[in-house]
């Protein structure tokens, strides 16, 4: 078994924001803090950079996170740190393509926190049913995107066992090249849609019951407590991978498992489904087994 990939891979230089000067240049609101160092040259962010302040109590330039990001113009080319003050902010978020370098900067996990409701089988907009990928109270669709030091939480309820359409996704990121630092993910079934590009979560807390990390990414989670709340069973990731030839998977590098059990491990979402475990503490929680196929006839590679 070896990595999917290496620190370089999936993580390039962030710059501390200020608009007007080289980030880390003269600005007194807090920063985000560099990843790993590598010399993957097209992970480098501009050096130019913007400040937009959120604050729910309307003493920033915003009272809603969407509102923020509605300001960053289209096509956007340099760094926009957006500082979120303390608060939970109800709201569904979206970063369309067209704004990448952006930042979401919270006040701390527990005191910065996005939510919404959203179920798959919720109405959308449309009059047709939302379906999972959807629900995300938050959606990044940019690339270059990073967040530290804030939660994402989808509050609808627990699904009760056999209901379907119940999967609520906290947050989708979707762009290419984004970093992640000490943020939480919070929900039940499908809490973080890790669906395409690579990604780069440190220090962070995700919580769920069933296949609360999936998708079709290609990302590693590091140093990161994954928590499960499993009433009767779960599985905590449900990788995509269809092809032999696609480089993507879940790489789970020094981590701790902990919370209710038992829950699988992985469950092959995709044929050739691509999980790795290294260095990561488990609590007595996993199944008998500890992976299941979804009914795919291929190895496991877990």
């Amino acid at each position: 078994m070896t990595f999917i990939f290496s620190y370089n891979l999936v993580i390039g230089h962030l710059h501390t924001l200020h608009r007007g000067r080289h980030c880390g240049g003269g600005s007194s609101a807090p920063a985000p803090a560099p990843p790993p160092r590598g010399h993957h040259k097209n992970w480098e962010w501009p050096s130019e950079c913007w400040h937009i302040t959120v604050d729910i109590g309307g003493l920033g330039d915003f009272v809603s996170v969407q509102a923020a990001v509605d300001a960053v113009p289209e096509n956007n080319m340099v760094n926009v740190i957006i500082h979120i003050r303390p608060g939970i902010y109800i709201e569904k978020v979206v970063v369309p393509a067209t704004k990448p370098y952006i930042t979401f900067q919270g006040s701390g996990r527990e005191m910065t926190m996005i939510e919404w409701h959203d179920r798959a089988c919720d109405p959308g907009a449309d009059g047709q049913q939302l379906h999972t990928y959807r629900t995300a109270s938050v959606t990044v669709f940019a690339s270059h995107f990073s967040a530290r030091n804030i939660s994402f939480k989808n509050t609808a309820p627990a699904p009760m066992p056999g209901m379907e359409g119940w999967q609520a996704a906290a947050f989708r990121i979707s762009g290419d090249k984004a970093y992640f630092l000490g943020c939480g993910f919070y929900g039940h079934q499908d809490t973080l849609c890790d669906d395409a590009g690579r990604h780069y979560f440190k220090d962070c807390y995700i919580e769920g019951s069933i296949d609360f990390i999936f998708g079709n990414g290609r990302s590693m989670y590091k140093d990161c407590e994954i928590h499960s709340i499993a009433k009767r069973f779960g599985s905590i990731a449900a990788q995509d991978r269809t092809s032999p030839d696609e480089k993507t998977g879940f790489s789970f590098v020094n981590c701790r498992v902990t919370g209710t059990g038992p829950v699988y491990v992985g469950r092959a979402m995709g044929q050739y489904s691509r999980i790795v475990y290294s260095y990561t503490y488990f609590d007595d929680l996993v199944a008998h087994g500890g992976w299941d196929d979804w009914d795919h006839t291929s190895g496991k590679n877990m």
